[in-house]
């Protein structure tokens, strides 16, 4: 079997300076809030080039936390519109719910599956604050066009970095291109932790406080706390984790680079519709997910299954059609809906081997 994600094999890599941090961990007797976290933090904001970084609990939350600081700063209040993909993973737009905030949902470009930017600016009204843009499967979402719009309209922009850290647009990361950025290091991101955890990255050094506080329970001193926080915090084996992972990032992402180069190259069947890289810049995309559309996709699914490759579906129901967001739930996304019921993500981790691409080339080409 072709597995979707070998955790074990990409993890058992890096064994031996694992267990070392941990091992440091357990016998320094500091679990929270210590030098590993400050140690990430320092590390993830120069690799990203942002002026700072704060070590969160998970990926939802540095979002949730990023637009609840800009609330508690009031440059948003409740009821603003925040733009979001339409077809993005939900958690994006529960940051946005979870804050009292309305979601405004736009349709993808059909080609890349990031945010269509046209069709951004017939959305805007005088109660949008921001855009969230998220990075999806690893595509750098980003333009000229997309900067002077936010500027225009003045908006706040998030970036949903979960799936893309290491990509650039130009000389710049990912997570450096807005006003914020959340990011994901759930185990089977391309810069996974061992378990939960998160980050937020920024040059705001106020909203950087801010968020910082509310993730401690709204506290910048113990006992004494300014807002209505929460419980967001990194614990320090994860943070340790991460420290020793991130030296591995770039090597990791060249490696899915070149996979994702040899499926477009060599995958060839008609009724299979490639992901397409709208940048010349190699670094524009780390295929977080390569991911491929096809309008027999169960039949495919269950074809790559039979010779024993292993894909997901991401994601099968968009947000919007979802039992939770039922207020939403007769909104026609054409587009959105349509990609749901086609997308499949195949096989792409930095331990895959040649001969395990080259058969899910094969497999994938003798379709019918």
């Amino acid at each position: 079997m072709i597995k979707f994600l070998d955790l074990q094999k990409i993890n058992s890599k890096y064994a031996s300076e694992l267990k070392e941090v941990a091992s440091a961990v357990i016998d320094n007797g500091w679990f929270l809030q210590g030098d590993y976290n400050k140690k990430i933090e320092k590390e993830l904001a120069a690799y990203i080039g942002a002026n700072h970084a704060i070590a969160v609990a998970n990926g939802l939350d540095a979002l949730r936390l990023i637009l609840r600081a800009y609330i508690e700063l009031g440059v948003m209040a409740e009821g603003d519109e925040i733009l979001v993909p339409a077809n993005t993973y939900i958690a994006s737009v529960l940051a946005i719910t979870d804050n009292k905030l309305k979601p405004v949902f736009v349709e993808p470009d059909e080609d890349s599956y990031n945010i269509s930017e046209k069709s951004i600016e017939a959305l805007i009204t005088d109660k949008t604050k921001g855009v969230l843009v998220v990075h999806l499967y690893g595509q750098t979402s980003w333009s000229a066009d997309f900067e002077s719009l936010a500027k225009k309209y003045n908006l706040k922009v998030i970036e949903d970095n979960a799936q893309a850290i290491g990509a650039q647009y130009k000389d710049r990361k990912t997570g450096n291109l807005g006003d914020a950025a959340g990011f994901s290091f759930y185990p089977g991101k391309n810069l996974g932790a061992l378990g939960d955890s998160g980050a937020v990255t920024t040059n705001d050094k106020e909203l950087a406080s801010v968020i910082r506080a509310l993730g401690n329970y709204g506290s910048e001193m113990k006992y004494h706390n300014l807002y209505k926080g929460l419980n967001s915090r990194m614990d320090e084996i994860q943070a340790a984790f991460l420290s020793v992972k991130l030296k591995y990032i770039d090597d990791e992402n060249a490696i899915r680079c070149a996979i994702a180069e040899k499926y477009l190259a060599e995958i060839n069947n008609p009724l299979i519709k490639l992901p397409m890289v709208r940048s010349t810049d190699k670094l524009s995309h780390v295929w977080h997910l390569f991911v491929i559309r096809c309008k027999e996709r169960d039949r495919l699914q269950s074809y790559l299954a039979k010779n024993n490759i292993q894909t997901l579906i991401h994601y099968p129901i968009p947000p919007h059609k979802q039992k939770c967001y039922n207020e939403y739930n007769e909104l026609k996304l054409p587009l959105t809906e349509q990609i749901h019921k086609e997308v499949l993500s195949l096989p792409i981790s930095p331990v895959m081997h040649i001969e395990d691409v080259q058969l899910v080339i094969d497999v994938l080409n003798s379709f019918r």
